[in-house]
């Protein structure tokens, strides 16, 4: 998942963390025209730094506006500076956030295709298998079939008064019925077989068809995930470095009221393993739609560290939730999993100690931060 950095519109950051908007400077500055105009916009988003020719830092502000505007699906062209977010830090975590939500449909939809895989090459080995019985049923009733020809066609009565040792014709006779009854039972079985391959044949055709489609929607959200994480990239590398470490100090805070957590009690069992393992994997950096070792998104990490304690959990945010017993906040243990967000789209281990380890988002590495830097959706015990 692309784990981003808040609850979206739930976040509080105080307004002097920046100041005026910076998507709104963008804005602005991108929509002014002329040199001195370009460059009173330059001066305005970062007095600080050097000044750049103003052609090219209009064309910067202008790349940077047009692409976070329509990554949050505004319209840069006549928009009112006082309608954009109402901070960078707002902006951002608005698109890594919806970059969240498309990575966790896309490990959803890696996991169907997954399933549907496994689902398509059952079938068709059942579809094989299956063809290869009804061949030798219809071996066997050839079989039969031959038997009777060869046995001639004349009335059994005659067949018994006309034998030279009546004896013999007897049990060839009641051979010769057995035949009969195995091609009966043999004919039952081949048409209930031919019945069950053509359901067979048609539950493929339709997990193909499914297949196909899982696979357009990993192809959709893929991009949907490129798309806002390159909004994402484009309007954090527009502020300048003081802005940027107030950004990160803000997005690492404890914004949600929280009970009084116990201190720190040593994990044990699986959840200790779990924790220890995500302890391992401090500083690997965030990739999306990765379940480890070398990188992790906020599911991958979680899944793959309970994998270390033997536990196979769920991909996604949204089904790891579900993966154990509900347990207060306020009684969280070290390895407890947080679930974050009202559509569960971020989710970490409790580490103790008012902490919480997860895969923060793209350009972070696994690392602890407050449990309540944004507001919690569940907590569970594996």
């Amino acid at each position: 998942m692309t784990c981003g950095l808040t609850g979206g519109a739930r976040s509080r950051v105080p307004p002097e963390v920046f100041g005026r908007s910076v998507v709104a400077r963008l804005l602005s500055a991108a929509h002014q025209t002329g040199p001195s105009s370009s460059r009173k916009g330059a001066l305005s988003v970062a007095s600080h730094r050097r000044p750049s020719p103003p052609t090219h830092r209009a064309a910067v502000l202008s790349a940077a506006a047009a692409t976070a505007a329509v990554a949050l699906g505004t319209t840069p062209a006549g928009a009112d500076p006082g309608d954009s977010p109402r901070s960078a830090r707002a902006a951002v975590d608005r698109l890594f956030a919806d970059a969240e939500r498309a990575t966790e449909r896309y490990n959803e939809a890696g996991e169907r295709v997954a399933r549907l895989r496994t689902a398509v090459a059952r079938a068709r080995d059942g579809v094989a298998r299956g063809q290869e019985r009804v061949n030798r049923m219809r071996q066997a009733l050839g079989a039969v079939a031959m038997a009777q020809y060869r046995s001639g066609s004349m009335d059994p009565t005659l067949d018994l008064l006309f034998s030279a040792d009546p004896e013999s014709y007897l049990a060839g006779a009641e051979m010769l019925e057995r035949l009969g009854e195995r091609q009966h039972s043999v004919l039952h079985d081949l048409r209930h077989l031919q019945r069950e391959l053509r359901q067979t044949r048609v539950e493929a055709v339709r997990d193909l068809a499914e297949l196909e489609r899982g696979r357009r929607d990993l192809a959709r959200n893929k991009r949907v995930v490129e798309r806002k994480l390159a909004a994402a990239r484009t309007l954090l590398n527009s502020l300048s470095a003081p802005e940027r470490d107030a950004y990160d100090r803000a997005s690492r805070s404890g914004r949600t009221e929280l009970p009084d957590l116990p201190g720190a009690v040593p994990a044990s069992g699986r959840a200790g393993v779990a924790l220890r393992a995500a302890q391992g994997a401090l500083g690997r950096p965030y990739i999306w739609g990765a379940t480890g070792p070398a990188g992790f998104d906020c599911s991958g990490l979680v899944q793959w560290s309970y994998a270390q304690a033997g536990v196979a959990l769920p991909r996604t945010s949204q089904a790891q939730r579900f993966a154990g017993r509900p347990v207060p906040l306020s009684q969280a243990q070290p390895g407890d999993l947080i679930t974050y967000r009202a559509d569960a789209s971020h989710i970490g281990l409790y580490a103790g100690n008012g902490r919480v380890l997860h895969a923060p988002y793209p350009g972070a590495a696994v690392r602890y931060d407050p449990v309540g830097m944004m507001p919690i959706t569940a907590v569970t015990r594996v």
